[in-house]
């Protein structure tokens, strides 16, 4: 049995990419033609049970709920689990998992920065693991791991608190499961550019699954802009982050605002007023919603993981994809040192966009 455990929407639709790509996998009830040599002790596809790690923000929750029908369509079984709805879940949502993780062969994850995964991965001894993509993160993650470095988010400055401590093994002991040995093969399945560590396979995620069962989109004539959770993680200061979509805005003729889940509504709010865009938020992963449509000519972005996975999605349509560089002086003091270096990665390696400079 696959066990794949996913804690946002993002992660769940890679999941399903994932899926698609295994030997057995059907295409509108049609076997998906092999692409090249498939990894050895690949499980059938039908093998498949994805727990659902719920979060507590209502949008997270709402296109998670989303992706869940779309994978149970696809005859998977998904499993909702209330993993934080209390003090107590924890403990009993580990408990409950148990068993599953005994009878597992192959563990997905979508996070591995996730102290939730991390306290899961030290159940699964020496189980296949695959981690699919979780946004640019991945590229921090296979970063660290080749260094040998603690799993770090690559917007935190690192400062150890009480809790930091107190979960230091958990770490530890997470960071040697994301290792092959000769009884565990490690897989990362990305559409990030990516240079791992030796023993570890790399499985391309070029959205298959996306292009076969959304589109080809309608097409509108203006002007999308994507956001982005940069204020909300501490990152940029927010009156920057207004004054660059609305100049955005008002050079490349956008209308709309694809909200990223994580972004407050107060921001919006003020995003609404001051630039005139009209906020959308939407029910499912960007990738999803452009493919289906309607979505602009353009869709403009600032450093995230839809200018690597956008033009993947949307591949053939006419759509172009273009990226808007962060000033440095836009950073909040609050920002992780690395901050600017790891956006300016994203951006640098994103292939198939146009490069933008940082509005004046």
């Amino acid at each position: 049995m696959n066990l794949a455990f996913v804690e946002s929407p993002v992660q769940l639709l890679n999941v399903l990419e994932w899926a698609h790509t295994r030997p057995g996998a059907r295409l509108d009830g049609v076997p998906a033609q092999p692409t090249g040599p498939a990894p050895a002790a690949r499980m059938p596809v039908a093998d498949l049970t994805v727990v659902v790690l719920s979060p507590t923000d209502p949008m997270s929750r709402g296109q998670l709920r989303r992706m869940a029908e779309l994978a149970r369509d696809e005859g998977f079984t998904v499993r909702w689990q209330e993993a934080r709805g209390g003090t107590k879940a924890p403990l009993k949502t580990l408990r409950e998992l148990a068993p599953m993780l005994h009878r597992a062969e192959r563990i997905v994850i979508g996070d591995p920065f996730s102290r939730y995964v991390q306290l899961l991965l030290t159940m699964v001894g020496s189980r296949d693991l695959t981690v699919v993509d979780d946004g640019t993160a991945t590229m921090e993650f296979v970063a660290q791991l080749a260094r040998g470095e603690k799993l770090v988010r690559w917007h935190r400055r690192g400062r150890r608190g009480p809790r930091e401590l107190v979960l230091a093994p958990v770490t530890f002991l997470a960071r040697r499961r994301l290792k092959p040995s000769r009884s565990r093969q490690v897989e990362v399945f990305t559409s990030m550019p990516v240079e791992p560590p030796p023993g570890i396979t790399v499985t391309a995620n070029r959205f298959a699954w996306t292009r076969s069962r959304f589109g080809p989109p309608k097409i509108t004539r203006g002007a999308d802009l994507v956001g982005t959770s940069l204020v909300e993680t501490g990152v940029v200061d927010p009156d920057q982050y207004v004054e660059a979509v609305a100049a955005l805005a008002r050079t490349h003729g956008a209308t709309r605002y694809f909200a990223h889940r994580r972004e407050s509504t107060d921001k919006l709010h003020r995003l609404a007023v001051e630039t005139g865009l009209e906020i959308v938020r939407p029910d499912l992963p960007l990738e999803l919603i452009a493919r289906r449509g309607p979505i602009g000519r353009t869709v403009l972005s600032f450093p995230s993981t839809v200018v690597h996975t956008l033009p993947l999605a949307l591949v053939g349509t006419g759509i172009k994809v273009a990226v808007c560089d962060i000033a440095p002086e836009w950073l909040r003091d609050t920002a992780s040192p690395r901050a600017q270096g790891f956006l300016a990665g994203v951006t640098g390696t994103a292939r198939d966009v146009q490069r933008l400079p940082a509005p004046a």
